[in-house]
């Protein structure tokens, strides 16, 4: 690129000069490139461990005026090619120019305002996001792209300075962090090391100390381990790859790519070395860590935090914290945990005042709420920026309460996606109705248990007067700390909770505790528009929720009628509208059937969004993950808490058939309904910690008894039994009927267990639990799940294919490797469609992973056997359109199997089979035929039946079944005569054989050589020249050439003869043939002037492929190029070369301009433009002619080795990426 010039002293010193002109000097640095030396070796190694190569580029070019000892850097460049193309723009534009100065100072005054005027021309095209990064970083970026093959899309967020060890031997060198790989170079003493990991072939990723690999990490994949160490800061090296790591997982579960969020508040400073990309991630974890604390959508945006005090007047004290600030919310969180916490939702703040500063009080902020609540903070260091801030986003606050309207364009699954446009689609039999929600419904007002219990006579026993108690210690906590969404949040709260909230306040609490109450407020009218919506649409998840509807607590009377069910049903839906990614899973209905029971429909709703999305993230999706993620967290919980019992729950596989129903219900499922409530309060105030400690509390109580179990269902029988008798002997509500087994072991009662007691045990021995411990969990564990799944899909896959394909299993599992990361680099660096349209996790695994044709013209010219040279390409869009039968430009695994098993497994006719298709339509598209028009014509006949008029596949069924039958019983007419109407009307009343018609029509018809249509001319010329280009890369070529000429000269006779006849019964074709499909007729010429007219086609076409030549070889030894041109490939079929017995009066003679070969025909070269239309022949024709030539039978009989291409493949990888930008020299160094 070019450089503001700058001086340089030493021209020569660690530089090599390679050109030069009276005005300019092209350099390479030594060490970089061939030669050098031991000073070469040096340079390089220095360059790379004191990172000077991250600003010194290994080619530059130098302006020195005359005989001045004073040089000027004007350009420099990462590669040869990019440097020579400067150099010949200034020996093109600048040379003549400089002649005419006198003045040597002049030039250099010049050539500087020349470079100066070139730069700036460029920075006016420059993006906002380059000109954010420092030029250091952007050279290491650039630096990144060259030693490893990546393209501008590829965007670096990191570079550090490590150790990588191989073997037990320590490389000093560069790790290099982008969006989508981890790589590593290091060059020492003439020893280069080169690494590249996906981050999505990630497996594993920690932080350890050992005696061999001190405080080091490691990235495990699925095949090696890779270990890095001697980090300047390893924490923060660790936390940006658990987050690259993280995103890349993302993007296997749903497809969820990453891309820069433009929205991120903008630093007030550039931070030096550091990415814009970088300060992205770290903001994006701030983000979350803000918003989990909090319980905020995923839209809210943290714009600062800083160190405050707040007064606390419940304890009369100042509490010393931190306040945030986001786009929606003021939020405060103590330094000591659980001391105080604090939500200000901006639309409630009505008076925002700074209030006079005092040595007491220094830099006082006062915020006031409309229900009256006043909080006061001090000791802010920037308060009027502050408050500033602040009042900003009050300016903004009222347009988000706007009905829907501030919604972002790209919703999340937590903003309220755009309401469909369409008309609700109704179901089959179902009619038009009013509207399905409206605020008069029962349960759009009160909460199922407030409407079937209000009619109850009121119970004054000591349950109901523990009850009122709790309700009077709600409502002081409520008079001391506030109500609502503003209520100060301290251990006292938590000590309520665990208490148990009645029943009256239980709605309430729950929306307050779990977020969903400010969502709800946020989106006003969002549940009743998505309910008009989504009624009455007939999906896969309607039916799935249908069916589960009256499954849902079936035992309790709110879920014994219709009100109840409709309700359920209302939610569902709504749900699964709003968020397709999800839609509906099982455990969904029980969990919303418990929250209808203590809220309204919106707000059961809400709390569901809050559920799915929030607390429990990727749980109800198509594959559990969030389940099984948490399920390995428990794991490794009761490893470190219980390591006797883990060792012996392994050998018996209980924690993982437990753990999944315990957590997807949250206990509901498999503890009475009374007492599972109970952990649903803790809950939705806790989060997910509680779980996991009431889940080790339930396996402690039962350590003894299960230690002694000897089998699986011993231990599930014990387990079951005691959470059966779980009781909540506190509860006012009448009993429930509990459907769950009781379980029961001689003739003792089982021991009840009081809830109370089960939730303080857990918080006693298992309270240690932390937050943000069961994150950093969570993370290990959803590398080990997520790919875990990915290798359940290679399986299934491969099974899937195995048995229509002659591959081994180790084949296929490699074939799907290579398919399945073309996927993922077109998700990586966009290609012509996007990635959201190729991966859906909901379709079967097969359908999962697509790829389009650019794609797979990459992976057919690597791992055909077919070489054609220039030709490969065009062969490989041909049979990609052969494959994709759906015509939605992409195809699957299978049908990519299907095309190369032909190619390697076939035998010759399958071979010659799928050539003789690659050159008809639809693999031949129209724009390769000069006569599409005829072709088109031509094949009429044969695809009739796809041209019929639209009918559905029922009537297209029916017509086929009768029209058979019609034929059938015509035959038995002229058998059988008089008794035929009998037969007539008993075979149309016998369904059974229609049943058995529709069956045979339903199944797969094997294509037989009868089946294929005939090949027009234009046609059979594109087979030739596909034969022609497959033969010149083959030792045999010289003999294929001859045969195939004889084969061509052959079948083009047999062309000419069957038109013969053709022309004789066209009388009677017309009789036959339908209205509109009309044959050209044929030029009235002799025979033999039609034959040499063909052929002189075919030689002119195959001269045309003669400048297709074939690239050269890029290995072998020079001799064996020598021997490969020495003589010409196309002399073969000359006269010259071949011998006079060889040589029949039919063979075509190609490639001899102006000798013998070149009279056959010559003539008729000038009436041979046009393309015979009337001339045809079959594939039964190819394949005898072929059948006659040893040579052909051998070529095609030959028995390719797939494993020897996909291992070319592999290793290629890394070198497909970007190669056209480095030098010869770099490629050797690359591939090594």
């Amino acid at each position: 690129m070019w450089i503001t010039p700058e001086e340089v002293l030493l021209a020569n010193a660690l530089w090599v000069s390679e050109r030069a002109n009276p005005f300019f000097i092209l350099q390479r640095r030594k060490g970089h490139g061939k030669g050098g030396g031991i000073t070469g070796l040096l340079v390089g190694t220095l360059d790379v461990v004191l990172d000077s190569s991250a600003r010194v580029a290994p080619y530059r070019i130098l302006h020195q005026a005359g005989d001045s000892q004073i040089f000027w850097s004007i350009a420099c460049g990462s590669s040869r090619k990019e440097i020579t193309e400067h150099w010949e723009w200034l020996e093109a534009n600048l040379l003549q120019t400089l002649s005419i100065f006198d003045n040597d100072d002049d030039i250099t005054t010049f050539v500087k305002g020349k470079i100066q005027g070139i730069i700036a021309e460029e920075n006016k095209g420059r993006q906002a996001q380059e000109d954010e990064d420092c030029g250091k970083f952007r050279e290491a970026e650039l630096k990144m792209r060259k030693l490893f093959g990546m393209p501008e899309e590829e965007k670096l967020v990191n570079y550090y300075s490590c150790s990588f060890w191989k073997g037990r031997v320590p490389r000093q060198g560069w790790l290099y962090l982008s969006v989508n790989h981890l790589c590593f170079y290091s060059f020492l003493l003439g020893k280069e090391v080169t690494l590249v990991v996906q981050w999505t072939d990630v497996t594993q990723l920690d932080k350890n100390a050992t005696l061999l690999f001190p405080e080091s990490i490691r990235v495990s994949t699925r095949d090696v381990e890779h270990y890095f160490s001697m980090f300047l800061n390893i924490n923060d090296t660790f936390k940006l790859m658990e987050q690259l790591a993280n995103i890349a997982m993302r993007q296997l579960l749903d497809n969820e790519g990453f891309s820069a969020d433009h929205s991120l508040p903008k630093p007030c400073k550039t931070l030096r070395n550091v990415s814009a990309l970088k300060r992205d991630l770290d903001a994006r974890a701030k983000n979350e860590r803000y918003r989990a604390l909090f319980r905020l959508t995923q839209d809210e945006r943290l714009d600062g935090h800083t160190d405050c005090t707040l007064w606390t007047p419940f304890a009369k004290m100042h509490v010393v914290g931190q306040m945030f600030v986001s786009n929606n919310y003021i939020c405060f969180a103590s330094r000591e945990e659980d001391l105080c916490q604090l939500i200000i939702p901006l639309r409630e703040v009505s008076i925002v005042e700074k209030a006079d500063s005092s040595s007491v009080l220094p830099s006082p902020l006062s915020i006031s709420t409309k229900n009256k609540m006043t909080f006061l903070f001090a000791n802010l260091k920037d308060r009027d920026f502050l408050v500033q801030r602040i009042s900003d986003f009050l300016q903004r606050t009222p347009d988000r309460l706007c009905g829907l309207t501030g919604q972002s364009e790209t919703p999340s699954p937590s903003t309220p996606p755009a309401l469909p446009l369409t008309p609700p689609v109704l179901g089959m039999g179902e009619l038009p109705q009013g509207p399905h929600y409206s605020p008069s419904l029962p349960t759009a007002k009160h909460s199922l248990l407030h409407i079937y219990q209000k009619d109850r006579p009121e119970d004054l026993g000591p349950k109901a007067t523990k009850e009122k108690m709790k309700e009077e210690s709600w409502n002081i906590h409520f008079f001391e700390f506030g109500r609502g969404v503003c209520m100060y949040r301290t251990s006292k709260t938590r000590d309520l909770v665990l208490n148990g909230i009645p029943e009256i306040l239980r709605g309430e609490l729950w929306l307050l505790f779990s977020g969903a109450l400010n969502e709800m407020a946020a989106y006003p009218g969002y549940y009743a528009e998505l309910v008009e919506q989504a009624m009455g649409r007939c999906t896969l998840a309607t039916e799935e929720i249908e069916r589960d509807l009256h499954r849902s607590m079936p035992e309790h009377h709110a879920f014994q009628n219709e009100m109840g069910i409709a309700a359920l049903r209302r939610v569902l839906t709504a749900y699964a509208a709003r968020n397709p990614g999800i839609g509906y899973c099982q455990a969904m209905n029980i969990v919303t059937s418990v929250l209808l029971l203590y809220c309204t429909e919106e707000e059961a709703f809400w709390l569901l969004v809050a559920l799915c999305e929030r607390m429990l993230p990727d749980y109800y999706n198509t594959r559990v993950v969030g389940a099984l993620v948490d399920q390995g967290v428990f794991e490794e919980l009761t490893r470190e808490c219980l390591p006797l019992l883990y060792e012996h729950m392994q050998d018996l596989g209980v924690i993982s058939t437990i753990s999944l129903s315990w957590f997807l219900t949250l206990f509901l499922s498999v503890m009475p309904f009374d007492s599972a409530v109970l952990l649903v309060d803790c809950f939705f105030y806790e989060g997910i910690k509680v779980i996991f400690q009431v889940s080790l509390a339930v396996l402690h109580a039962n350590m003894d008894q299960l230690l002694a179990c000897t089998d699986e269902g011993e231990a599930m029988t014990i387990l079951g039994r005691y959470l059966d008798n779980v009781v909540n002997k506190q509860t006012v509500s009448p009993p429930i009927p509990h459907l769950h087994a009781l379980l029961t072991s001689g003739d003792e009662p089982p021991p009840e267990i009081d809830i109370f007691e089960l939730i303080k045990t857990s918080y006693e021995k298992f309270g240690s639990l932390r937050a943000d411990v069961i994150e950093q969990m969570r993370f290990k564990q959803r590398l080990k799940v997520i790919q875990s799944l990915e290798d359940t899909a290679k399986r299934s896959v491969v099974r899937a294919v195995m048995t229509e394909s002659a591959f081994t299993i180790e084949e296929l599992e490699e074939l799907y490797f290579l398919f399945k990361a073309k996927h993922i680099m077109s998700c990586y660096w966009g290609a012509s469609s996007s990635a959201a349209e190729r991966h859906d996790p909901s379709l079967p695994y097969l359908e999962q992973y697509r790829i389009d044709c650019g794609q797979f013209s990459q992976l057919f010219s690597t791992l055909a056997p077919w070489s054609c040279g220039p030709h490969t390409t065009t062969l490989a869009a041909r049979l990609f359109r052969l494959l994709d039968q759906n015509k939605d430009s992409l195809i699957n695994f299978k049908e990519f199997v299907m095309g190369l098993s032909g190619m390697y497994h076939g035998d010759m006719t399958e071979k010659l089979k799928l050539l003789y298709k690659l050159h008809l339509p639809p693999a031949l598209c129209p724009e390769e035929a000069e006569s599409a028009l005829e072709a088109t014509q031509f094949f009429t006949d044969d695809d009739i039946t796809q041209d019929l008029p639209s009918l559905s596949h029922l009537d297209f069924l029916v017509q086929e079944v009768i029209s058979g039958e019609e034929v059938k019983e015509a035959r038995e007419t002229a058998d059988v005569g008089g008794d035929s109407d009998e037969k007539k009307e008993e075979k149309v009343k016998d369904y059974k054989y229609y049943l058995r018609m529709w069956a045979k029509e339903k199944e797969p018809k094997k294509e037989t050589i009868k089946d294929l249509p005939r090949m027009n001319q234009e046609q059979f010329i594109e087979l030739c020249k596909t034969l022609y280009n497959m033969f010149s890369e083959d030792p045999l070529e010289q003999e294929l050439y001859h045969a195939i000429a004889t084969v061509a000269s052959l079948l083009l006779r047999i062309g000419e003869v069957g038109k013969k006849f053709t022309n004789n019964g066209s009388k009677k074709s017309d009789l036959q043939a339908p209205a509109g499909d009309t044959i050209p007729q044929p030029d009235k010429e002799d025979s033999s002037g039609e034959a040499g007219s063909a052929q002189s086609l075919v030689s002119k076409a195959l001269a045309e492929a003669q400048f297709e030549t074939p690239p050269p070889p890029t290995n072998g030894s020079d001799e064996e190029a020598k021997d490969d041109t020495s003589i010409s490939s196309y002399s073969v079929v000359s006269t010259g070369s071949l011998q006079c017995e060889d040589i029949a009066d039919d063979t075509v003679l190609i490639g001899c301009g102006g000798g013998a070969g070149g009279a056959v025909g010559g003539s008729d070269c000038r009436r041979g433009s046009a393309v015979d239309a009337d001339w045809s022949i079959s594939f039964e024709q190819v394949l005898a002619s072929l059948l006659t030539e040893p040579a052909l039978v051998n070529y095609f009989e030959k028995k390719h080795d797939i494993g020897s291409k996909m291992a070319v493949c592999k290793t290629q990888r890394a070198v497909e990426r970007q190669m056209s930008s480095s030098s010869d020299h770099e490629l050797a160094q690359l591939s090594t």
